[in-house]
């Protein structure tokens, strides 16, 4: 098979499709793999290294749009590559559809297979694709959130650890997930004083276990969800429903009773976010002001440490990658019915059934399109 991956174009995004290491894997299997010039920069991969481990080196995305028949990427293609994009040809990526309307919409006249990294399952029902940058994601929402707090960025100018005399600052976590998890694990470490929502039963008493007496765990319901979020310094929102919309968790309202320069960290805007003030930001621009609440929601936090983030995403989506290649993608989805979870778009239709009920597309089962 013919594989390609273009330079990301996102704002401020680094990372890259496939590491050399990987292409060294894909054309030891006897596969053809065509690498964007300088694609991979950002993670100090240079086209020398692409070329010794076997890649062809082409000039702008266009070359690979049109000529390969597996296009590997990391963030969701952009308008300028949907436009490229075409029947019978598998696009492998993290698409998060469901708060994307215009994406889906052009996926679906593309004609495109569309395999969504963040969709694939594992055998026990979790996200073995998004694991890895839901890890790097709430590990960077604490960074992120602890620098937003700086007065001369617009917050409290609460030091989240504090220091001897000074109480630390209050982090509530929503969601004690993969997310929250590691977010809970920053906060701790910084000294901050944490708490943790969320509706499992089994996930309280998981992040209760492991933090004990470092942070302490809350059920979500209303009323306890308005009482944290109204005494926190940094509020992190790490709600996910696979594949579906995140639900709107901290209103408008609720911000009139925060505290004037509170941050909110929105995990979930790459699912449309969990607060309803919450709207995607980049990088360049990552935080705005609202009802003197400091939001930042960049859609694309891990692409700030491309070179981690791209090794940890490599490790996870490459073994699916040499399935797909080596056998087709049919035959991988035949194979293997968690790497089927990720077909979210094909031919046309929409193939993933929390997507097309978001969206009102008809929903194809991907048993029906398999035979």
């Amino acid at each position: 098979m013919r594989i390609g991956s273009p330079k990301e174009i996102k704002n401020h995004e680094y990372r890259v499709g496939l590491t050399p290491e990987s292409v060294r894997e894909l054309t030891a299997r006897g596969h053809e793999v065509w690498i964007e010039t300088e694609a991979g920069c950002g993670i100090d991969a240079t086209d020398a290294q692409y070329v010794a481990a076997g890649a062809k080196i082409v000039d702008g995305p266009d070359p690979i749009f049109a000529a390969c028949e597996m296009v590997v990427k990391v963030k969701e293609p952009q308008a300028v590559e949907r436009a490229k994009l075409r029947e019978d040809q598998i696009l492998y990526t993290y698409l998060h559809l469901a708060p994307d309307p215009e994406q889906t919409k052009d996926l679906v006249a593309s004609g495109v297979t569309a395999i969504a990294y963040e969709t694939v399952t594992g055998p026990r029902g979790q996200l073995p694709l998004l694991k890895p940058m839901s890890q790097v994601a709430g590990r960077m929402s604490v960074q992120a959130g602890a620098s937003a707090l700086e007065k001369a960025h617009g917050g409290r100018g609460v030091l989240l650890g504090g220091v001897p005399g000074v109480m630390p600052g209050k982090v509530v976590v929503i969601g004690g997930g993969v997310v929250g998890f590691n977010a809970a694990q920053m906060a701790v470490g910084l000294g901050a004083d944490v708490t943790i929502l969320d509706r499992d039963p089994e996930v309280l008493e998981k992040v209760g276990t492991f933090f004990e007496a470092r942070a302490s765990t809350r059920f979500s319901n209303r009323a306890n969800l308005h009482d944290s979020v109204c005494q926190a310094d940094l509020v992190i929102g790490a709600v996910l429903i696979p594949g579906a919309a995140a639900p709107k968790l901290v209103t408008r309202e609720m911000l009139g009773d925060m505290q004037k320069g509170a941050v909110l960290v929105d995990v979930a805007i790459d699912q449309g976010g969990c607060f309803e003030t919450s709207k995607p930001t980049t990088h360049a621009d990552p935080t705005y002001v609202v009802d003197d609440i400091v939001h930042y929601c960049v859609a694309n936090m891990p692409g700030a440490v491309a070179r981690t983030s791209t090794y940890a995403l490599n490790n996870v989506t490459l073994p699916h990658a040499l399935r797909i290649a080596d056998h087709g993608w049919k035959e991988a989805l035949r194979r293997d019915p968690h790497l089927a979870e990720g077909l979210n778009v094909h031919q046309g239709t929409v193939t993933y059934e929390a997507v097309a009920e978001e969206l009102g597309y008809e929903y194809r089962t991907v048993a029906d399109i398999l035979g």
